[in-house]
């Protein structure tokens, strides 16, 4: 089946259930991409798996993508071992309030996935049994993949993609901008922004160039000569070449 045919197997599927049906890109690799409410998510899943023309029967994988005010897109990839076809199902969730059913029951593999989705998202999926961290210590505060999370590192180190590549440092055409994590000046930490131009990762001070202290007169140590320079004397068992010995002999003779 092509994607666009997938896509439409699954909202007849479904109905009276509202669902979209679009195709993803990646062109020869696109896939059907059919998003659903949050109360059909399980359902949907469930009906992909044992349609016998989609017969969806491998999960693949199972992530979220955090859309800001609009909530979190929960995704999942189904894939058919039988008809070498796949589809990508969505159903997005508010952010005050990010709940969907587990569909551990449907496909025991979203175990881990689940976990991982709800320790890096905060999405909770009711009916899992143990929603405990996978990845991140168990006092571990937050969730890394929001957007809205602070990326401390990028505040203490300069963030390496400041600058388009070929633009040098002493700075281009570009104005400094701060990179993806790091709030702006006064929003995170106690260190206020200092004073003149700021440079990149904003409310961090410019490093001053280290001085070297000046060499007194006289100080420079001599230096020792190398072997063979000139004016040294002839190391052992060196001498005029054979031929030129020969060339004296016969000139005396």
């Amino acid at each position: 089946m092509t994607p666009e045919e997938v896509g439409r197997r699954v909202v007849a599927l479904l109905t009276p259930v509202e669902a979209t049906a679009s195709v993803s890109g990646g062109q020869a690799h696109a896939r059907a991409t059919v998003d659903v409410p949050p109360v059909a998510w399980a359902d949907t899943l469930r009906a992909v798996r044992d349609d016998a023309e989609l017969a969806c029967d491998f999960f693949d994988w199972l992530s979220a993508v955090d859309e800001l005010a609009a909530g979190f897109d929960v995704v999942v990839h189904l894939w058919s071992t039988r008809h070498r076809h796949g589809v990508l199902l969505r159903t997005r969730v508010p952010r005050q309030s990010p709940t969907v059913a587990s569909v551990v029951d449907v496909f025991p593999g979203a175990a881990w996935h689940e976990r991982e989705t709800h320790e890096m998202f905060g999405v909770d999926f009711t009916g899992h049994r143990d929603l405990a961290p996978l990845l991140l210590p168990p006092e571990f505060e937050g969730h890394p993949l929001r957007k809205e999370f602070v990326l401390a590192s990028r505040v203490a180190k300069p963030w390496p993609g400041a600058k388009e590549p070929g633009e040098s440092e002493a700075g281009g055409g570009r104005r400094a901008v701060r990179p993806p994590g790091v709030p702006a000046p006064g929003e995170w930490g106690v260190v206020p922004a200092p004073a003149g131009p700021v440079t990149v990762g904003e409310g961090a001070p410019a490093r001053t160039p280290r001085e070297r202290p000046a060499r007194p007169a006289g100080a420079r140590p001599p230096r020792t000569p190398r072997p063979g320079a000139a004016g040294d004397p002839p190391a052992v068992g060196d001498g005029p070449a054979r031929g030129d010995q020969g060339g004296d002999q016969g000139g005396t003779a």
